[in-house]
This record gives structure tokens, sequence and C-alpha cells, in this order.
């Protein structure tokens, strides 16, 4: 016998509570984020949802002129710096390519190149703007790339699918840089590789002179091209709390990955590490 439903009057229902918007401006709200556990955003010491927000907003605002902001910063190399990638990643005809936070594509569109009609190439962003901006660009080139807004410390893949896995500076700008290498691990198939490609720790000789142009000139090329200086600022901020190169190999190695090792590239502005799932 089914148990039966006893119904309450109308007069002993609880309400239902009217729907509230909550500013970040408001005492509420700074109140929760007091309470939340701390991360960095740059320098900063924020909640963790609070990162996630400011993060949203600093690539909300620079979509447009990204890879603008890209080739005046970096005079170029990173173009050189991600071809580097390519060419290290193994991946050729067939093969399945999942690139994490890969923004513009441009990653996307080479492995497109090499993988054929045979291949897949995931392109994956957490920002709408950047992955709008990227799947754009692939399909005006051609290529109809799968692309999926997904955060990169949950990826809605399954397990042991992709023979390669890229994340090109984007592994910074995540909360749980160790989530996400796990979850970066965890869809690897057997035999699989991981490649980061990220800013790190350059030669110290050079550092000075980095420091300058980074905090500098930087924020100051940002203002000019894209009148928003903040978000370059805090790119020169996050680079500096971003794990070195041993300690980033290190986190590899307790995501599971075997075999990592790095390439240091442009006297350590960037750094290349390469894991390996068996």
């Amino acid at each position: 016998m089914l148990p039966r439903i006893h119904r309450r009057p109308p007069s002993q229902r609880p309400s239902v509570a009217p729907h509230v918007e909550i500013l970040p401006t408001d005492p509420i709200y700074l109140l929760m984020m007091e309470n939340q556990t701390k991360t960095h955003f740059g320098f900063e010491q924020v909640a963790e949802a609070e990162k996630a927000r400011r993060v949203a907003d600093v690539f909300d605002s620079v979509a447009q002129k990204y890879d603008l902001m890209n080739d005046v910063m970096s005079g170029g190399m990173h173009r050189l710096w991600k071809s580097f990638t390519i060419a290290r990643s193994g991946v050729r005809e067939g093969s399945r390519v999942l690139d994490v936070a890969g923004g513009t594509g441009d990653l996307s569109l080479a492995f497109s190149r090499k993988v054929g009609k045979s291949g897949e190439v995931w392109l994956t962003d957490i920002n709408n703007a950047m992955l709008t901006n990227g799947r754009d660009r692939l399909c005006n080139k051609g290529f109809l790339t799968p692309a999926v807004q997904c955060d990169g410390e949950k990826l809605p893949f399954p397990d042991d699918y992709f023979d390669c896995v890229t994340v090109a500076f984007g592994l910074r700008n995540m909360t749980h840089k160790d989530v996400a290498l796990a979850e970066m691990h965890r869809v690897l198939r057997p035999g699989g590789r991981l490649l980061v490609l990220e800013f790190s720790q350059v030669w110290k000789p050079l550092a000075p002179f980095y420091d300058f142009y980074s905090f500098k000139v930087i924020p100051r090329i940002g203002e000019l091209i894209t009148k928003d200086e903040a978000s370059y600022r805090y790119l020169a901020e996050s680079i500096r709390v971003h794990p070195d190169q041993e300690t980033l190999k290190g986190m590899m190695e307790q995501a599971g990955l075997e075999k990592v090792e790095y390439f240091n590239l442009t006297l350590g502005v960037v750094a290349l590490h390469r894991g390996f799932k068996f």
C-alpha cells in the first residue's frame, strides 16, 4: 500500500521567498566572500568564487583584441612557442585532441590540419567570448571543430578518450590546478600525453629587465590597445604566482602523469611541460 500523503492547509504551507539579487557591492556578498576559501588573483588574496568572476571579467574585456595583444606583447614569439608545442605533441592523422582553455583557437586550428577527417579536435574554454571567437575563426578556415564551454576542472568527457590534451596559457588562471591536471589525466587514453604551455620562471639575470617590461610596459600597451590596463597588470602578477618549472613538474607527477619533462623557451619566459599516461 502506498503511503498516504498529508497536505498542509494553505495557511500552514511555507511561503516561497522572493528572488533577491545580491550585487558584488552589497555587504552580504562581501561577507559571503570573506567566509570562503581564499586563493590568489594576481598578488591579491580573494575568495575562490571571486577569482572565477574576476578572471571571467578579464577575458570578457580582452577577447576582441586578444590575438593582437599576443603578437604585440611577445613580438610574435607566441607563434613559435605554439609551433614547438605542436611539434612535441605527437599528433598525427586520426588522433583525438582536446584543447583545454583553447581561447581563440591557435592550437585547435593547427591540430585540425594535422588530424585530418579521421581525427577529432575539441576546442574548450570556460569563457564564452573567447570560445566564440575561436569557434568562428575555425569555421572561417573551413573546420567545423566542436566547441564546448566548460570548466577545465570539470571536463565533460569520458575516461581514456584522447590521444593528446593541451592547455596553453590557461592553467595559470585555474583556481585548483591540481584538480585540472587530474581531470586532463583522466580523459587521456593510456599512451596519451598532456602538454602544458605556460609562462614560467625566467632566467635570473634577465629577471630585472623582464619585471620592468611586465609591470611597466605591458599594462601601458594594454591600455593603448584594449583600454584595459588592469587586465594586463593581472597578467604580469598571475605569472609571478604561478608554479615554477620544477613545482609544476611535481604537480603533473602527482596527478598521475609519468616521464614528465619540460623545455624552457626564450630563457624560461615560457616553459612547455609534457607528461604521459601509461
